[in-house]
Formats: C-alpha cells, structure tokens, sequence
C-alpha cells in the first residue's frame, strides 16, 4: 500500500495522478481532455450550458464513458474551477499591501475574463492545484507579519470572496441593463428616479445620499471597465485598511 492508496479517487484525478490502465495500454480519453473539453463549453455557454451529454458530444463519446474519469458532475465542476483558475502571477512585491492588491486584481482579471467561475458552487476548501498555488502566493505576501495562520486564512478569504461577488455584481448588472446603456447613464439614471422617491421625512440618510453629486460623477462616455475598476479598488482599500489595522496590533 502506497501514500497514494490514502487519497481520495476525487483529490487524485484533481492533482493529475494517473489511474493505472488494467489493460496495458493509454486509455483513449483521460480527465485532461474532459476537463478542457468543458472549460471550452463553459467559455463558450456560460456555466449552465456546461452538461455531461454535451461534454462527451464534443468528445465524441458516449455519456457514460465520462464516469471512468469524473466520478459526478459536481466533481467536473471542481476539476473545470481548479483548471480555469490557472497559475497566479509572480507578484513581486516588497510590501504586504502592494502585494494582495495585486493578488486580488490578478484573481480579479481571472473572473472577469470567465465570469462563469464565479457561479461554480463552493463545495469545501482550496484543494486542487491551482488554488492552492495562489493560496501560497498570498501567504508568501503575508509571511513578514505577524499575523497568525487563521487571520492569514481569513484575509484570504475575505479578499477572494469580494473579488468573486464584485465581478458576479458586475456581470448581472450589465446583464440587466437596457441595450446599448452603458454603466455611468445607469447609474445617472437610478441616482435621478430614486431622488424623486425616497422622502427626507422617511429616509433622512438616504435621501442625502441621492441629492450628493454621487451618481452624476461619471461623464456619460467613461468606460464601463473604469467605473469598474475605481469601484472595485475603493471596496479593496476598506479591506485592505482593516488588514493593516490588524496587523498593526500584532505589533508588526
């Protein structure tokens, strides 16, 4: 009995260690060529048009061949999550705060360019490959403080999730608006109808909020990455504030 015979069938094929052929010879098809064979559909369809009788179509099998090499649709929805994810970037930075911002744009620029990742359901902790390679990019960031692993992990997990719920937020806002509109006449739009609704006398605060020059900011020809990008880095520095603020009571 080796090391190997202790993990799990699911975590194997997910670090790529080959099942051994009980005949002798490369089986035709292997979780690689399922896995990518996915990915592309869920590129190309978003990730409800990803199917295991549409994957084995595009390979030119048959549904229940797929069974030898993922054990479960929700288990192919893992192995697509590591694999999209990819290698994270050399971050190269000196300091801690410079560095997860640029972890956090990097995962960012991951999502937006396969937005179907952040509709993947959560089934456990970072386990394959991928995630665990920029799991250890993060901590190399954060390996001068002093922070004690469960904050590290919680910082992690806090910056990871807002960066899946902006660009999700961002996507089915550009879903959802009309034709053509871009993001600043949305927001100029909504800014304006809500200022005619919400009453000083029943939402005192709010209806502040809706009389400022908030939502008349953005010239209506700024681009809907800009918008993006400033109000994506506005809610990265609040968290990366109450890191720092952290950080500073462990006396780092």
């Amino acid at each position: 009995m080796t090391s190997e015979d202790f993990i799990p069938a699911p975590l194997r094929r997910l670090w790529g260690i080959a099942e051994s052929s009980r005949l002798g010879r490369p089986a035709a098809l292997d979780v690689t060529r399922v896995v990518t064979a996915a990915v592309q559909i869920a590129d190309r369809d978003g990730l409800g048009g990803v199917t295991l009788p549409k994957v084995a179509k595009s390979l030119g099998v048959t549904g229940m061949s797929l069974y030898r090499h993922v054990g479960s649709k929700d288990e192919l929805l893992t192995l697509m999550a590591d694999a999209a994810l990819g290698t994270p970037p050399d971050l190269g930075a000196d300091d801690w705060r410079d560095g997860l911002r640029d972890w956090a744009f990097a995962e960012r620029a991951v999502y937006l360019r396969r937005p179907w990742l952040t509709r993947v359901p959560v089934s456990g902790p970072p386990s394959g490959p991928h995630r665990i390679a920029w799991m250890e990019a993060a901590l190399a960031v954060l390996s001068p403080t002093r922070l004690d692993w469960a904050h590290k992990l919680g910082v992690l997990s806090l910056i990871s999730g807002y960066v899946v719920q902006s660009v999700r937020l961002y996507d089915e806002l550009a879903e959802g608006r009309a034709e053509g509109q871009g993001q600043a006449d949305a927001e100029r739009d909504y800014g304006r109808a809500l200022a005619r609704l919400v009453q000083p006398e029943r939402f005192p605060e709010t209806a502040r909020l809706f009389a400022s020059p908030l939502f008349e900011a953005p010239p209506s020809d700024t681009p809907d990455a800009t918008i993006a990008d400033a109000d994506f880095s506005l809610g990265l520095e609040l968290i990366l504030d109450g890191v720092a603020a952290r950080i500073g009571r462990c006396g780092s």
